[in-house]
Parts: structure tokens; C-alpha cells; sequence
């Protein structure tokens, strides 16, 4: 005969209660704890204040003197800076072109580098198992390649390749029957932003590609099996299944874009160092730049970066705000609490 024992700390083992208020309790400090917090929360926390908001903070004060950069004098002028900037001509047309650009440049590579990838990775045949076209490796560094050369070199050889007298696009097009000869690129308004826009787009697309096959690699093929089994083409795929599956790396990416244009400086310095015909295609960048550095005025120029820091906040802001009013982010795990609250009172249901 075998006896049973049961062991009191096992049988009264029960769900701890809740605090008063129905918030969980409080762990208890321990070693590993505090050492837990104070490495991966406390030292990456000091480094951010130091050297991300303390640096932020001193922006904020020269932007309110006349400091010329080169001597420790200065005088507190308040916010005569911020109304100069907005009286000045030559910065509220930086302050369009860089909302151009940003408006134009995500939209315009994230299509394209969205194209690739849905064209690598389910872009083959439509009978069998879904995959991409063949020699989708190859397509993929290729596409891959322009991101790879540095910024400045990529400046450097379409300023070359626009050249109205010896450029190879030039070239091409009168060679085709085009009366494109000496028409210079970037010397035209009309053409300067187009022309700097397509550098950029040409640029980052690989990238974007190469960061979209490997979220496309990580939806689960029953999805496109599934939906190809409904009759869905690969158009209705890449929109119903694939876009809303990556929809944070989307986000994520157009994020990224976004600052980059509103950032631009490599790019339109080396094409267009002088701002482009009647300034159109200056960036505020560009126009920071030669404040601080070719007139001296310090105090000016760190008025218009903390503009610009405040301009890429807004824009991160917004996309934000319309991937959560179109039912992403944290909308999204909303709309899947309830199906997770079912299925766990169907279970504790089916127990019972």
C-alpha cells in the first residue's frame, strides 16, 4: 500500500490575489533585478539623455543667441531668430522643397522597392508552391547594388550622367531621335527636382526591396495558399495579404524615408551644391549650412535645426497617426484582444 501525501505548499498553490484596486502586486527587488534594470535600461537611458537630449536642450539655447561661432560672445535675443526664419524668403522655400521631397521620395520608393520584393518572392509561377520568379537571388543583389556605393559617389555620377554637354543621358536620348542636346538636367526649375528626386529614389530602393522580401519571407504561406485557393491574382495578394502583414515594416521604412528627405544634404550637394536654379531645389540642410559656415551666423543656423528637429517629429507623428487611423498599430492588437478573450473563455468553458 502506497501511501499519498500531499504537500501543503503544492495544494494551496494558488493564483496570487491582486492588490487593492485590481492592480497586479509588486516583485520584490532583488539582485538580479536592480542589476537587470540598471544595465539595459539605466545605461542606455543616461546615454540617450546625454547624448541625444542634453545636446537638444543646448540647441535650444544658442538658437535664441547671436553667437557667431567663432568667439565666446554672444547676446540673448530670445525668439528673434524663429521670426527672422519665418520673414526669410530663402527659408520658407527650403522649408517647401523638403516637404516635397519627403511627400514624393517615400511614396515613390517604397512602390517601387515594394514591387521588387512581391516580384522576388511571389512573383512565380501561379501553379505549385508560391514563390518567387526564377533567379530571384540575382535580382535581389542587383537591386541591392546602388545602395552599396556611398552617397556622395552616387552624387557624383549622376551629376556626370545629366551633364548637358558630355552626359550620358544626353547622349542616349539624341542618339534615340530626342532633341535633347546640351539641355541641362539640373540647370532648368523644371527639372532640378525631378532629377534630384529620381537620384534618391534610385539610391534607396534596393534597400526598402531587400528589407520587404525578408518581412514577405516571414508570412506564413498558408495565407497566399489559402487566398490563391479563393481565386486571388497576385495583385489582390500583394494588397489584402502581403501589405497588411509587413504593414509595420512599412511604417517603419516610410519613417525612415521621410527623415531622409527632409534631411537631405549628400545627395543635392553633390548635384546641386549652389540650391538649383532660383533655389528650387535648396533644402534646409543646405541653407543651415552655408548660415553657419559661409556667413557666420551660428545662432541663426542652429535656429533653423532645431526647426528641422521639430519638422521630422510632426512627420514621424503622422505617420503614426494614419497607420493607427487606418487600423494599424495599436488599433490592430485591439481588434485581436476580443477573438484572444473568446477563445479563453471557450476554453475555461469546454474545462468546465
Amino acid at each position: 500500500m502506497s501511501d499519498t501525501t500531499t504537500n501543503p505548499k503544492t495544494a494551496s498553490r494558488r493564483p496570487e490575489p491582486a492588490a487593492r484596486g485590481g492592480r497586479p502586486r509588486r516583485r520584490k527587488l532583488t539582485f538580479d533585478r536592480v542589476t537587470f534594470f540598471l544595465a539595459f535600461l539605466g545605461v542606455p537611458l543616461a546615454v540617450f539623455v546625454l547624448f541625444v537630449l542634453y545636446p537638444f536642450a543646448q540647441a535650444i539655447f544658442w538658437a535664441m543667441t547671436d553667437w557667431r561661432g567663432f568667439s565666446p560672445d554672444f547676446n540673448f535675443i530670445g525668439l528673434d531668430n524663429f521670426t527672422k526664419m519665418f520673414q526669410d524668403d530663402i527659408f520658407l522655400k527650403a522649408l517647401r522643397n523638403v516637404a516635397l521631397l519627403a511627400a514624393v521620395v517615400p511614396f515613390a520608393t517604397l512602390t517601387l522597392a515594394l514591387g521588387v520584393a512581391v516580384a522576388v518572392t511571389l512573383g512565380g509561377p501561379s501553379i505549385g508552391p508560391v514563390r518567387g520568379i526564377r533567379g530571384a537571388s540575382f535580382y535581389r543583389i542587383i537591386s541591392f547594388f546602388p545602395y552599396v556605393v556611398p552617397a556622395i559617389i552616387v552624387g557624383l555620377i549622376w551629376a556626370q550622367m545629366f551633364d548637358p554637354n558630355a552626359g550620358l543621358l544626353n547622349g542616349i536620348l539624341t542618339k534615340l531621335g530626342l532633341d535633347f542636346e546640351e539641355f541641362s538636367w539640373l540647370g532648368e526649375q523644371a527639372t532640378a527636382m525631378p532629377a534630384l528626386m529620381f537620384v534618391f529614389v534610385w539610391g534607396l530602393v534596393g534597400f526598402y526591396a531587400v528589407l520587404f522580401i525578408a518581412a514577405i519571407k516571414g508570412v506564413p504561406s498558408e495565407l497566399y495558399e489559402a487566398a490563391r485557393i479563393d481565386g486571388a491574382g497576385r495583385f489582390r495578394m500583394t494588397i489584402s495579404v502581403t501589405l497588411p502583414a509587413i504593414r509595420d515594416s512599412v511604417q517603419t521604412a516610410y519613417i525612415y524615408l521621410g527623415i531622409a528627405a527632409l534631411d537631405a544634404f549628400v545627395y543635392v550637394q553633390a548635384l546641386l551644391p549652389g540650391g538649383g536654379p532660383n533655389n528650387s531645389t535648396l533644402t534646409i540642410s543646405q541653407d543651415l549650412f552655408n548660415t553657419a559656415f559661409r556667413k557666420g551666423q551660428f545662432g541663426y543656423a542652429t535656429a533653423m535645426g532645431v526647426v528641422l528637429a521639430v519638422v521630422t517629429l510632426v512627420f514621424a507623428a503622422l505617420v503614426f497617426l494614419v497607420n493607427r487611423l487606418s487600423g494599424g498599430g495599436e488599433n490592430e492588437g485591439k481588434k485581436k484582444a476580443p477573438g484572444l478573450k473568446a477563445r479563453r473563455a471557450g476554453a475555461k468553458g469546454g474545462a468546465q
